[in-house]
């Protein structure tokens, strides 16, 4: 407030300062006038004394002293002579506040005569039949407003009307979205026009399923069940129920397609790992896929989140080893490490490649979907990993056990609870499983 004062003062002591300057000067000139004319009086040289009452007149004026006399004997001496003394006038104002409207690009740019605030611009939107409609009011006139057409790339027209009396009013309008925005400066405002036209999305090329395609049979099984709750995370969320519905999801969507399809388990119940493979051999099944949620340990769980897809194959990353020994606990128990590696060996080379592909399809797939609809930032890509998972053992078919998400993580335990994220993933495996018949028929 104190600095405030100061400028205050300042900028009248400047302006008086100023003010007595030019009085002092015209008041030496008049004095100075005054003199030369008293000498030249008595010389009879009319042109000076002539000269020296239109300096007294001029200043004298500027002065505000009687100058009548003055004048009086100017008028004998010259009857021609017109005295002019310059009087500050304010220019007159412009009714048309508005100067011009220039276009440019996708750019249109308002000039006016006076600052303007953000009180000056009132910005809504209209929807008409089939298009969109972006609609600027301004306050002010502009003198060329007719209505005017102007023509910006992309856009279907833009029209300018001098809409009321002190508004002008600049339409947008097209058949699809956009997105305008506006800058004020001291004494324009700029209107920027970005097109958002609805992008092709960037999907995973899926040709049309063949009969052929349709006739597979697929086996679905949903981890834990009954007394196996399988991981738990915050609010006593369970793995089992989470399995299930995107199990039971999944069922329908494969089925809409034209599949065979069985459940390994339907309602929440105790099934041995072994029944769950053996169920899918007695099927002669094409395909078995085992649906878990991950956890990770209490010093990691706020970082630990993410899919990922394992296929059958003796472990080669600790990660994978742990993630096995979370989801064998069943049926391996008794079971040494080695004598596990071993006998996975032995079973299942056959049929790696093969698992491993549809793997990296089921996966690609629900990357896609899920970041289109959460954000690229908040799924992890856990990728495709091979894993010793006893469940996966005794299938004689391609084979694969998806991890759908953390269920131990605050925010993605939350979601991968919600019908919402089990049908959109149960969708994006449909998809994949899809995409690997049609490349490996």
């Amino acid at each position: 407030m104190f600095t405030f004062f100061r400028l205050v003062f300042f900028t009248l002591f400047v302006l008086v300062n100023l003010e007595a300057g030019s009085y002092k000067q015209n008041i030496s000139k008049y004095n100075e006038a005054r003199k030369n004319y008293a000498v030249i009086i008595g010389k009879n040289n009319k042109h000076k004394e002539i000269k020296y009452l239109k300096k007294l007149i001029y200043y004298g004026t500027k002065l505000k002293k009687n100058v009548s006399r003055y004048k009086k004997e100017l008028k004998r001496l010259d009857k021609n002579s017109i005295i002019t003394v310059p009087v500050k006038r304010k220019a007159p104002k412009s009714k048309y506040s508005i100067k011009s409207v220039i276009q440019s690009d996708n750019q249109i740019t308002i000039m006016f005569n006076k600052n303007i605030t953000k009180k000056d611009i009132r910005y809504f939107t209209k929807k008409g039949k089939g298009n969109f409609q972006y609609i600027f009011d301004i306050n002010g006139r502009f003198k060329d407003a007719k209505p005017t057409i102007l023509i910006i790339n992309d856009i279907d027209r833009v029209k300018i009307v001098q809409y009321r009396f002190k508004t002008l009013r600049i339409s947008i309008i097209n058949k699809y979205r956009l997105k305008p925005i506006y800058i004020i400066g001291n004494k324009k405002i700029i209107i920027r026009v970005k097109s958002i036209k609805k992008r092709k999305k960037k999907v995973v090329y899926i040709p049309s399923i063949s009969t052929k395609i349709k006739r597979k049979t697929i086996v679905i099984d949903a981890g834990h069940g009954g007394k196996d709750v399988g991981a738990v995370g915050s609010f006593r969320r369970y793995e089992k129920t989470v399995t299930l519905n995107i199990g039971k999801y999944l069922y329908r969507i494969l089925k809409q397609n034209g599949y065979s399809v069985y459940l390994t388990r339907s309602r929440d119940k105790y099934v041995s790992l072994r029944y769950r493979t053996k169920l899918a051999n007695r099927k002669n099944a094409d395909m078995f896929i085992s649906i878990h949620a991950n956890a990770a340990p209490k010093s990691k769980v706020r970082t630990g989140r993410g899919i990922e897809t394992y296929f059958l194959s003796p472990a080669r990353s600790a990660r994978a080893k742990r993630v096995a020994a979370k989801e064998n606990k069943g049926d391996m128990g008794s079971m040494g490490w080695s004598s596990q590696s071993a006998f996975l060996t032995v079973l299942n080379q056959g049929k790696i490649t093969a698992s491993n592909k549809m793997a990296i399809d089921i996966q690609k797939n629900m990357l896609y979907s899920l970041r289109q609809r959460y954000g690229a930032k908040t799924i992890r890509d856990g990728g495709v990993r091979e894993g010793p998972f006893w469940v996966l053992v005794g299938a004689q078919m391609p084979s694969v056990l998806i991890e759908v998400g953390y269920i131990s993580h605050p925010s993605e335990g939350k979601r991968i609870y919600t019908s919402k994220y089990q049908k959109l993933i149960s969708k994006a495996i449909s998809n994949g499983i899809d995409s690997y018949f049609l490349k490996n028929q």
